[in-house]
């Protein structure tokens, strides 16, 4: 570990840092409510001597940047402080046992929003103003919906790098899925319950279609690199009838190299001839949302400061792709190259079981560190 990184890591100080995972989780945030979190953040950055910029991105939500060092910052890192809604939970605040948090965003991504905020006050406090590296600290709304938050600091800055926290258990994705969004509707007769002979049941149609889609080559699981999965589906409800109308959506994660529009004529050719197979089939496809994904490769200047960051750390370095879908689309759209790379894993994200190791928490804080220094 060099002089500089080892004299800021010591200013890391993990009690504040689990204090500020602990009260980030006992706020619910979900995406278009967050204006307590980004309240709570702003005092945070406020009280350690920042001027803390509200980027404004609809009534009640805001943006939160800070930047230090001279001149535009060549490095920031960003953060969405926004969770999936607690559909299913009693409880969304924290648990702690053995090391591991647990609660609603503790991986996604409160964890890496901690770790992002201790190492900016761990920089302030070990280094005098103009020995500060040229970075930036940026916590959005949105991800979680249309990543509206990103977006809107978009529009007025476009840094070098990014780097985002989302959860990669510290491997460091320099490439990335990209992402299609698929709605299907299907549309029958309604008929009472007791007579269907008398109607034409949408679900069923629905069904069917979902057959003949899943059973293409194209999304079998043990040989395709294209990850299928049905997200939702739901019928009309008027009581005790046959369904007349049934709507699927069904998110798509593409490999780097596989182009969204591509696969979106792909599952029109498959679904083209089914109403050949499916008697009185009426079926609409929309696709409302489409990102393509990246690879930066491993070989750029941010690469090759991890490796040294990481063999100064004694931590194993990983580089692959993130499988799943984040602003980081939107950054790479923008002219800006982002890095994954955050505490937790995609494994227990947006389920019950949600949770985040300390110790990684507190590594990717040592890890956004030096990442800042390394641009100096």
């Amino acid at each position: 570990m060099s002089a500089p990184l080892e004299n800021v890591c010591r200013f890391i100080n993990p009690e504040r840092l689990r204090k500020t995972l602990l009260d980030l989780l006992d706020i619910y945030s979900p995406s278009g409510k967050e204006e307590d979190i980004q309240l709570y953040l702003e005092e945070l950055l406020t009280q350690a001597g920042f001027s803390v910029e509200r980027q404004d991105v609809d009534e009640d939500r805001y943006n939160l940047r800070v930047t230090m060092g001279a001149g535009e910052p060549l490095l920031y890192l960003v953060g969405h402080v926004d969770t999936v809604p607690a559909w299913d939970l009693d409880e969304f605040g924290p648990e702690q046992e053995d090391g591991i948090i647990r609660g609603l965003g503790s991986a996604d991504m409160k964890g890496g929003c901690a770790a992002m905020v201790e190492a900016w006050l761990a920089l302030a406090e070990a280094l005098e103003p103009a020995e500060r590296p040229s970075v930036g600290l940026l916590l959005v709304v949105g991800e979680e919906e249309n990543g509206d938050g990103s977006a809107t600091f978009l529009q007025s800055c476009r840094p070098p790098w990014v780097v985002i926290g989302e959860p990669t258990a510290l491997s460091a994705k320099f490439a990335h899925y990209g992402y299609l969004e698929a709605g299907f509707v299907t549309r029958g007769l309604r008929s009472h319950s007791s007579l269907p002979e008398l109607g034409h049941n949408a679900v069923e149609s629905m069904l069917r279609v979902l057959l003949l889609l899943g059973n293409d080559p194209l999304f079998n699981r043990q040989n395709s690199e294209i990850v299928y999965s049905i997200r939702e589906m739901k019928s009309s409800q008027a009581g005790f009838v046959v369904p007349d109308r049934c709507e699927t959506w069904i998110d798509l994660h593409l490999p780097p190299e596989h182009d969204p529009s591509a696969l979106q004529e792909a599952i029109r050719r498959i679904v083209a001839g089914a109403d050949l197979l499916i008697p009185g089939l009426d079926l609409e496809l929309s696709f409302d949302f489409a990102s393509p994904g990246y690879d930066l490769g491993t070989d750029n200047y941010l690469a090759q400061v991890l490796r040294q960051i990481y063999a100064g750390l004694g931590l194993p370095l990983q580089m692959d792709a993130f499988r799943s879908h984040s602003d980081g689309n939107l950054f790479f759209a923008a002219g800006v190259k982002p890095l994954i790379l955050g505490p937790g894993s995609l494994e227990t994200a947006h389920t019950p079981d949600e949770r985040v190791l300390f110790l990684e928490v507190s590594a990717a804080a040592r890890i956004y560190v030096a990442l800042c220094l390394g641009t100096a």
